[in-house]
């Protein structure tokens, strides 16, 4: 495989930005089951070289693709390492909530809920975009109940 040769570099950028973690976090549409998406993750992630955190050109880190994609075992992995910023929004202002809520991936929500995965307030953004804040709240009070209950 590619990936185990030396000479080949694991986190080379696309001219979009995304790294080849980034693009195995974020294959919503990809035929190959979760599993094998974890596989490729844990991979990546043993490579020295990969940074787990590198946002792509919208500002979109490896967790918020495999949030976004429901990718419950991916988002766990990268939950867990410390260098990985979950409280990070994208170029939109898009939270990992947001993203997660907008796939309905209640098993990720759920993850996210457990680190506290919600960013601090910016400066007049419920003013600016509503339509957003609206989202993240959802997902925070979907969340919160599930907790409680």
């Amino acid at each position: 495989m590619l990936l185990e040769r030396e000479e080949v570099n694991p986190d080379k950028p696309d001219n979009h930005g995304r790294t080849p973690l980034s693009h195995a976090t974020g294959s919503r549409n990809s035929p190959h089951s979760p599993g094998r998406v974890e596989g490729v993750v844990k991979m990546l992630l043993g490579r020295e070289e990969v940074n787990s955190d590198e946002p792509d050109n919208e500002g979109r880190t490896p967790l918020s693709h495999a949030a976004e994609a429901g990718f419950e075992g991916a988002v766990k992995m990268l939950l867990g390492r410390e260098e990985v910023s979950h409280d990070k929004r994208d170029n939109l202002g898009r939270t990992l909530l947001m993203l997660a809520t907008s796939g309905a991936h209640q098993g990720v929500l759920t993850l996210l809920q457990s680190c506290e995965a919600v960013p601090p307030a910016r400066p007049n953004a419920e003013q600016s975009q509503p339509h957003r804040n609206r989202h993240h709240l959802f997902a925070f009070a979907c969340c919160r109940s599930r907790k409680l209950s």
